[in-house]
């Protein structure tokens, strides 16, 4: 997984219904074999592409920032019944809706009904190169040592937590060695909530197949023969361990 790609600053709306993330699935059975795709086919439906844009255009408006709408994908309650980009546009409703920029009728007719609500940015089809070449780096100036070094065993911590998270659920209360020390990044946990980037050391934590997955007889087949995992993670993801 990666931990550091953000977009814009504005946040989320706050939740009043109890946090689920249907998007945690890494590490559980049932779910079918994964079956790759050909290499280079993008789209399945001459719709997806316009999703894409749309999910491009409405991002670089600043009215919410990608972990935002990551949080806005994961909770969506039918998530797993819908495929990738029907999820991206779920969850595109989802984000416009809260904000007053889309309703329901709207959604129905399939067109604007409303006058449009102001943004703080628009983005130019001029400009749609230059601003997905440039990206949004994360990478923030660090303002405390960091805690922990190459080589230095952790272990995640056990808890869940009632919001957006990039610590897998599988991962959680395991122990692992610190691989790379990778700089102070945008805090995805808050930046999601709206709580601002809050920047924080971010490290490449490398786990055994053994610690995640029990012994040869439970592992998935592509975790046996000593293989390693490695997750990128935050320093409040993580507690010193012998």
């Amino acid at each position: 997984m990666s931990g550091a790609t953000t977009g814009a600053t504005t946040g989320a709306i706050p939740q009043s219904t109890p946090y689920v993330n249907h998007a945690d699935l890494g590490g559980q059975a049932g779910h079918g074999a994964v079956l790759p795709e050909p290499e280079g086919e993008l789209f399945h439906a001459d719709w997806e592409p316009r999703v894409l844009a749309l999910t491009l255009a409405m991002g670089a408006t600043g009215s919410w920032n990608i972990d935002a709408s990551r949080s806005a994908r994961e909770t969506l309650p039918d998530y797993a019944q819908l495929d990738y980009y029907r999820i991206w546009l779920a969850a595109l409703e989802k984000l416009m809706s809260q904000r007053g920029q889309l309703f329901g009728d709207e959604i129905a007719a399939g067109r604007m009904l409303h006058d449009p609500a102001s943004v703080l940015r628009t983005l130019q089809a001029a400009n749609v190169a230059t601003a997905l070449a440039k990206g949004t780096p994360t990478e923030r100036e660090a303002t405390t040592p960091a805690r922990f070094k190459v080589g230095q065993w952790v272990r995640t911590r056990a808890e869940t937590v009632d919001h957006h998270t990039r610590l897998p659920g599988y991962v959680r209360g395991k122990r692992g060695r610190i691989e790379r020390v990778l700089g102070a990044h945008v805090f995805a946990d808050h930046h999601a909530q709206g709580l601002g980037e809050a920047p924080q050391w971010l490290y490449t934590v490398v786990f055994e197949a053994a610690e995640l997955w029990g012994d040869q007889r439970q592992q998935p087949a592509q975790a046996s023969g000593g293989a390693d995992v490695s997750v990128d993670a935050w320093e409040s993801y993580l507690h010193e361990t012998a």
